[in-house]
């Protein structure tokens, strides 16, 4: 049976930071399964575009794409952006599926792949007790995406953190710096800023310049390429086989 294509839909960036860093982590996911094909297209800024992609997939003879939104919250891109693009894209080619995927998150493998950042920047398990998170992400005006930060804020803090806060680095309240200078006042010893972002670009840049204007102690890396973060993608176009599957078999 032929696997249906991984299609991995970027946003794009007019930083050239943000495509290496999506090519690394379509790499991995590669070198994961050597056997599945992966593509990639950007939203914006970045080739190639959805439409030049599904166009020469449709060229090529392929039936069946899974289009897995390279997004951590269903916000605005993952529910209009992204439905959009694909069914223009797909118009002139009746004989090509392409089904969407849920966003990567919420996901225990987000949150490992978050650990994995602080542990890397020098934030060790017996911290715990006596550090503060700020979880900063980019930030929406989607009052889900909203509340999913916040219920993750909420369940890490349960895993032995004195405290995790939400900041946000658009189009919502707090920014990292006020999130990191609240918990100063609050007499956290130790604040750390884990970005919940996948590519370095503007607004993860405004993210690090709040924590170091805030004075943080810790500033992790973006997610990247961590293995967890590829284990999700995988995840994801597995879920929507099985859904297809399930369908089919239920028609």
């Amino acid at each position: 049976m032929v696997r249906p294509v991984l299609l991995v839909v970027a946003h794009g960036s007019r930083d050239p930071r943000h495509a290496a860093t999506v090519h690394a982590l379509t790499q991995r996911v590669r070198a994961a399964r050597p056997s599945l094909r992966v593509a990639t297209a950007y939203l914006d800024f970045n080739a190639p575009s959805v439409p030049q992609v599904i166009d020469r997939l449709a060229a090529e003879g392929v039936r069946e794409v899974v289009a897995l939104p390279l997004l951590l919250t269903r916000a605005f891109h993952a529910k209009a952006d992204i439905p959009a693009v694909l069914r223009e894209a797909t118009a002139g080619h009746p004989r090509l599926s392409v089904r969407q995927t849920e966003v990567l998150g919420p996901s225990p493998l987000l949150t490992a792949a978050l650990e994995r950042r602080l542990y890397e920047a020098g934030v060790r398990p017996g911290d715990r007790p006596s550090t503060g998170i700020v979880l900063a992400s980019a930030g929406s005006t989607d009052p889900e995406a909203m509340a999913v930060i916040a219920d993750i804020a909420r369940a890490w803090r349960h895993t032995g953190w004195c405290a995790v806060r939400p900041a946000f680095a658009s189009a919502s309240l707090p920014r990292t710096e006020d999130a990191v200078r609240q918990l100063r006042a609050e007499g956290v010893d130790r604040v750390v800023v884990a970005p919940y972002v996948i590519a370095p670009g503007f607004l993860p840049d405004r993210i690090a310049r709040g924590a170091q204007d805030a004075g943080a102690d810790v500033l992790a890396a973006v997610l990247g390429d961590a293995p967890e973060l590829a284990r999700l993608l995988l995840r994801r176009y597995d879920e929507s086989c099985v859904v297809r599957r399930f369908a089919t078999l239920s028609a």
